[in-house]
């Protein structure tokens, strides 16, 4: 990293907007085009149903290869091993598959999440879903947009008529008691969905689709892009009260949803097992 802060100029984040932009395209094609019929499982990670695949690992090749050729300098933080430091103070974190199982059974919803961070910060995030035909973009103050649609999240409704996404982790323990907390939330909301792309959530909270989502578990890669996506549509992201979204808890919703859903949470002890 740099001793001193890097200026976060227009010119500094176009740039590292169309790099990112180029790199989830080249990404998406990769995966969309490249997947062989007999996909099989090159590895797995925090247990045996948490899978990598030959092409999650294809994929984040193709973006580090890119990433290094065009900013040599900067840092990198990918799901799948990648990780420079960089002296830049640009550090890009990646997931080249976001949804893998999703991608492993031939489910559409997967995407490449790709995110610009300049001295800790993210200021440009990437989020493309090949199969959905859609790209999401942000610029830090700069709003959040789908192709040349800018994106709003959803006017909060009442919390027992919002429409909620979630996700469960890989280990069973974990995936047991976040099981018990669904069971004792749906009630309240008008419905839980589960899509299996973390990314892709944070994006449909941008665009409209989903009034909140949450999930325990998330790491780096899996959250930075579409937090960015979705604070820039208008919705709040956080942790637990008082935190920032992390792999304790992350919460993102329409302004009006995001404290009742967070506190309602937090009584449900979502943080914990």
């Amino acid at each position: 990293m740099t001793d001193s802060p890097t200026p976060v100029t227009e010119a500094l984040t176009s740039e590292l907007l169309a790099l990112a932009l180029e790199a989830a395209d080249r990404a998406g094609t990769l995966l969309r085009d490249g997947r062989p019929d007999d996909l099989a499982v090159a590895r797995t990670k925090s247990s045996p149903i948490d899978v990598v695949t030959e092409m999650d690992l294809a994929a984040e090749k193709l973006i580090t290869a890119l990433l290094a050729e065009r900013r040599p300098h900067d840092g990198v933080l990918g799901e799948e091993g990648a990780a420079t430091e960089g002296t830049s103070g640009v550090r890009w974190v990646v997931d080249p598959l976001d949804g893998t199982v999703n991608y492993l059974y031939g489910l559409p919803t997967w995407a490449v999440s790709i995110a610009a961070q300049v001295d800790g910060e993210t200021v440009v995030g990437v989020v493309a879903a090949p199969l959905r035909g859609e790209t999401y973009r942000a610029v830090r103050g700069g709003g959040a947009y789908e192709g040349e649609r800018r994106l709003s999240c959803r006017p909060a409704p009442p919390l027992d008529q919002a429409l909620v996404s979630t996700g469960f982790n890989y280990v069973h323990r974990v995936r047991s008691h976040q099981a018990e907390v669904a069971h004792r939330l749906i009630p309240r909301l008008r419905d839980i969905r589960r899509s299996g792309s973390a990314a892709i959530d944070l994006c449909d909270v941008a665009a409209g689709r989903l009034d909140g989502y949450y999930e325990r578990g998330l790491s780096p890669w899996d959250l930075a892009a579409g937090d960015l996506v979705a604070r820039e549509a208008g919705a709040l992201t956080g942790g637990r009260p008082g935190t920032p979204p992390s792999g304790e808890l992350t919460v993102a919703a329409s302004p009006g949803v995001f404290t009742p859903l967070q506190e309602l949470l937090e009584g449900l002890g979502a943080w914990h097992d």
